[in-house]
């Protein structure tokens, strides 16, 4: 019998946006199991903390999970992501690309992860078209300055992102 076929589609996720569902959604077809890495990454200024990304991931990709009957895991990391992916058993580095600029640093990094572990394969992504200018980044910036956030990010993101930037502002 083949050995699984284990996928890493790892992230910030702060918050989760419409493109990575989208992702993990297409990236779910491609592999037996799907783990999501949610990555500490204090340096990005996360409005959210690692616990609460990860419990945001678990409710919005549940449905991905039930629909393509794919196995996803979601689990926080804050080591360098080669030694997650070995220590999960991936032999796949699932990544999002929205733009050319993506492409760029996303290229120096998978080739940076195969001299770490020549083993482990990095796949990309292409986010789908109406999707392709979402990033956590704008999201939130979008909503502390009052804007409407409600076609970036699944429902329950979006009220708790609401929330975390009333208490933040009070």
């Amino acid at each position: 019998m083949a050995e699984p076929r284990i996928g890493l589609y790892p992230g910030t996720f702060d918050p989760i946006t419409n493109g990575h569902v989208d992702i993990i959604g297409r990236a779910a077809r491609l592999v037996d199991r799907l783990i999501i890495g949610v990555a500490m990454n204090a340096g990005k200024g996360p409005i959210f903390s690692i616990e609460e990304r990860a419990e945001l991931v678990r409710a919005e990709v549940a449905e991905i999970s039930a629909k393509t009957g794919t196995p996803i895991e979601v689990r926080p990391f804050a080591t360098l992501l080669v030694a997650f992916a070995q220590e999960i058993g991936a032999k796949m580095i699932v990544r999002g690309l929205r733009a050319v600029s993506d492409f760029d640093y996303e290229f120096q990094m998978a080739g940076m992860n195969y001299r770490l572990d020549s083993e482990i394969e990095t796949m990309f992504l292409m986010a789908s078209e109406h999707h392709q200018f979402i990033s956590s980044r704008f999201v939130k910036d979008i909503a502390a300055l009052g804007g409407d956030i409600t076609s970036f990010v699944p429902k329950l993101t979006h009220q708790r992102t609401l929330e975390k930037l009333r208490k933040q502002t009070c």
